[in-house]
């Protein structure tokens, strides 16, 4: 058994049913899930702007088992670069992990057994749209509608959701390449996936009119526990892809970090930012020895190290762009895969033999400019970039560049537009190699020629500069419109204008145009014939040529992040138990203000103080608080450096956030509703390894039951024990969750001052500090008076405020904290100090003593405070 194999069969993780479990239901019945809309809000939040900047063109087909358990199977085929995912995994009630993997790969039609949406057959060629409506659809496609409400759900025959012939599929157009028995022996129990593997190779076959050649697609397991979960919500929230202001703004995280040159890196980056890495061992073969493992690291340290290395080197940075540049906007994933398409009901014979040649001169434009790259990467000492180093010198590169130059002249090169790129196709083949197309050809070089020369006869017969411009449809005549004086001569047809010019033909052109079309059209198809030869060759290569392309992808993101880094002054991020920064910037809103202007702040979150409370009035940045800390994670976690002075991150397996105040009309979901709605799916999915941002619970209901609300769903988080950052307005919290040693409270920093005409007396300062806020009474007061309200107003509630805040001190003074909780907390810190010390310290001995000396005074500090 190969290296690779036992890997594969060790991270198995067995899922398919026994032959008494439960397989995919087949026919909706009156005990399967009720549409429960009348008696409880729907759980799916508003479509986010990730699938909106990135055209959607992912297949996905989507299968779960019956009963409680939830476990559903995907299958996802980029219709653009014939990626294929495959996916499997248990999830909770309200489908959230199924949902975010959908984010992940944009659908552009989503597969579903029939089944799941009427009790009713259907067939492959039966329209949707009567089935869509149906009241018997599953709980799943429910939410599924509702997270994409402009996606199609097409039925499938439950026949065709089959597991044997599923892997039948897999085994017959995975590539052959290194990763191909682990893929095969990761589905082999995966039923659920395999069902839809099924499903969705026969929809492309009946529906797209799309047949693959063997061994054409990279097909890849991917397991769900290898990223962190990043639910949809978060992902509008954070503004992880897009803003939400202005849809084509780039003052996102994407598009801060978006400095590539390739198409291929950009899906990359994309799909690492909804879906960043939790640090798994990576393993990678060098294509010279395939069966020795040449690396086993850190995902993560083995791009920060490539980075790292990019940044301190500014020759090979500069020689890397240069060579990038030659790869600029290409996309190597969907040249390669549109080489082993083919229609299965061929159509137009002539426009796909044109559309070959095409992809065959761009695929040898490709192979001929990877050298260049491959040459700036010589001498570098990081193991992920040497890796890339040798995948881009494979020998059977050069082999594949060797058989298109056998076959296709030196000089015939992708040219866009015009008779140029008629030429560059009609001679691409080499000449001798077949007779009837050296005919062809020659009749049509005289077609072209006899349409020269009527052109010049008409120029000299009536003594005007008539030019030939190439369409579409053929040659048209064009003369500029200040070079004629009065009306076209007699005989001119379809009389035009464009940009400046006149556009016209005539019959005997006409004629011609028709004569060189057919001799085109011969022309393609005998080169046709070829090229078919020659991609048929090609595509047993189709492994390297996909490793190629991900390389190229890999390269150009790192590029991509030393780049920003370079620019923002950066530092590198660390791994351990320990969520510490030290003034950290916001990283988007960084690239908005002027330089100097943004404050930075620190945060630490330990095992001992892992629940936050952050307090303060509106407008001093709580909520930017918390956002810069879930972007911060995320950059540090898709192999970024971050804007700090520090960072250390603890790898989390979910990013869960409720920051909006928002109500849904088109869900019926009010403003709590939908804080309760995303409270229940934060609760229902946090690990102690999670990291929670919470803005503003409670608010939307009385403050007596909010601040309840708040206190109960604050005690269940720290009980899970994740990493918790709580902003809020109940200062209230800060008491009853007192007697929580793991609670730590923070508030923004305000300063107060003279009321003038130009200053209302507040001034924010942005910066977090340690503790309670010592005056928390009448901010919103004096903010309400931006707003010009009445004097009386203000006053009445200045005098009720007051009122209740001397009634609350005096209770708050009745149930004093306790000395003993006091000193328990202050010795957990401690103890988590010491043990961070121990395990992660790199100090010289001389700083290190005088740390733990610094923890010592502030130990016996508050043990005197407490006296």
């Amino acid at each position: 058994m190969s290296t690779a194999r036992l890997r594969a069969v060790n991270e198995l993780s067995s899922t398919r049913p026994e032959s008494g479990q439960s397989r995919p239901y087949t026919r909706q019945t009156s005990t399967s899930r009720p549409w429960t809309a009348q008696s409880r809000p729907g759980t799916a939040r508003p479509q986010t702007a990730a699938s909106t900047m990135h055209d959607a063109s992912f297949v996905i087909a989507l299968i779960e088992s019956r009963g409680i358990a939830h476990e559903v199977g995907m299958a996802a085929l980029d219709k653009d670069t014939g990626r294929v995912m495959l996916i499997q995994l248990s999830d909770c009630s309200t489908y959230v992990k199924t949902l975010h993997q959908m984010h992940v790969h944009t659908p552009y039609v989503i597969l579903v057994p029939d089944t799941f949406l009427s009790s009713t057959n259907t067939s492959l060629n039966t329209s949707a749209s009567a089935t869509r409506g149906a009241s018997s659809a599953s709980l799943s496609v429910q939410f599924i509608r509702e997270e994409f409400p402009q996606v199609p759900i097409e039925p499938v025959p439950r026949k065709y959701w089959n597991d044997g012939a599923g892997y039948q599929f897999i085994a017959q157009f995975c590539v052959e390449d290194d990763e191909r028995a682990a893929t095969l022996v990761s589905v082999t129990d995966k039923y659920y996936t395999l069902s839809a593997a099924c499903a969705l190779f026969k929809f492309v076959e009946t529906r797209l009119n799309t047949r693959f050649s063997a061994c054409s697609l990279r097909i890849r397991y991917i397991p769900v526990e290898g990223t962190m979960m990043i639910d949809p919500e978060t992902v509008r929230n954070l503004e992880l892809i897009n803003n939400q202001t202005r849809k084509k703004s780039t003052h996102s995280l994407f598009g801060v970090l978006n400095h590539t040159y390739t198409a291929m890196a950009t899906r990359l980056l994309r799909t690492n930012i909804l879906a960043p890495l939790t640090g798994k061992c990576l393993r990678y073969r060098t294509p010279m020895s395939p069966h020795t493992l040449l690396v086993a690291q850190s995902a993560l340290d083995a791009r920060l190290d490539a980075v790292e290395e990019l940044i301190h080197s500014e020759d090979k940075f500069t020689e890397i762009k240069d060579a990038l540049k030659v790869l600029n906007k290409m996309d190597f994933d969907k040249l390669i895969s549109s080489l082993g398409f083919s229609e299965v009901r061929p159509t137009t014979t002539a426009k796909g033999a044109f559309s070959r040649v095409s992809q065959i001169l761009s695929l040898r434009t490709a192979i001929r400019s990877l050298p260049f790259l491959q040459k700036a990467l010589n001498g570098c000492k990081s193991q992920l970039l040497l890796i890339i180093s040798d995948i881009l010198s494979d020998e059977r590169l050069t082999k594949i560049e060797e058989l298109i130059a056998d076959n296709l002249n030196d000089d015939a090169g992708p040219v866009k537009g015009g008779i140029g790129a008629i030429n560059a196709r009609v001679y691409a083949v080499k000449a001798n190699r077949n007779r009837l197309l050296d005919v062809a050809r020659g009749t049509f070089k005289e077609n072209v020629a006899d349409i020269c020369q009527l052109n010049h006869a008409l120029s000299e017969r009536h003594s005007l500069p008539l030019t030939l411009v190439y369409q579409e449809s053929g040659f048209v005549f064009a003369l500029k419109k200040d070079e004629l004086e009065d009306e076209l001569p007699k005989g001119f047809i379809n009389v035009s204008t464009q940009r400046g010019r006149w556009l016209f033909s005539s019959m005997d052109l006409k004629k011609m145009n028709a004569r060189m079309k057919d001799s085109l059209e011969e022309t393609l198809v005998l080169s046709d014939k070829i090229i078919r030869d020659v991609v048929g060759q090609i595509i047993a290569f189709s492994g390297v040529l996909y490793s190629a392309s991900e390389a190229v992808a890999t390269i150009d993101l790192l590029w991509s992040f030393a780049h920003v880094s370079i620019m923002r002054s950066y530092v590198r991020p660390e791994f351990t138990d320990t969520l510490a920064i030290k003034s950290g910037r916001h990283p988007v809103l960084e690239t908005v203000q002027s330089a100097g202007m943004v404050v930075s702040n620190d945060i630490y979150c330990s095992d001992a103080a892992h629940f936050h409370i952050v307090q303060g009035p509106n407008m001093s940045g709580k909520s930017t608080y918390l956002r810069q800390t879930g972007l911060l994670t995320v950059m540090a976690m898709v192999g970024c450096f971050v804007p700090a002075e520090y960072a250390s991150f603890r790898l989390h397996d979910a990013l869960l956030t409720r920051l909006s105040n928002d109500d849904n009309i088109e869900k019926s979901l009010s403003t709590f509703a939908n804080e309760m709605t995303s409270s229940a799916m934060i609760l229902g999915i946090a690990t102690p390894r999670t990291l929670v941002l919470i803005d503003e619970l409670g608010r939307g209901t009385s403050p007596i039951e909010g601040l309840g609300i708040a206190h109960a769903i604050a005690e269940e988080l720290i009980r899970l024990k994740c990493f918790v950052l709580f902003a809020t307005h109940f200062h209230e919290l800060s008491t009853t969750l007192s007697r929580q040693p793991a609670v730590v409270n923070l508030h923004l920093s305000v300063q107060r001052s003279r009321p003038s005409a130009s200053n209302f007396g507040l001034t924010f300062q942005y910066k977090i500090l340690d503790g309670v806020p010592e005056n928390t009474g009448h901010y919103g007061l004096e903010l309400a008076k931006l707003a010009d309200l009445p004097d009386d107003v203000l006053t009445e509630a200045k005098r009720v405020s007051e009122i209740i805040t001397e009634r609350n001190l005096r209770c708050e003074e009745e149930s004093r904290i306790n000395v003993l909780t006091i000193r328990r907390r202050a010795l957990l810190k401690l103890h988590a100090q010491l043990n961070q010390a121990l395990d992660h310290s790199s100090l010289p001995e001389e700083e290190l003593v005088a740390y733990l000396a610094r923890l010592q005074r502030d130990f016996m500090k508050t043990l005197k405070d407490t006296l």
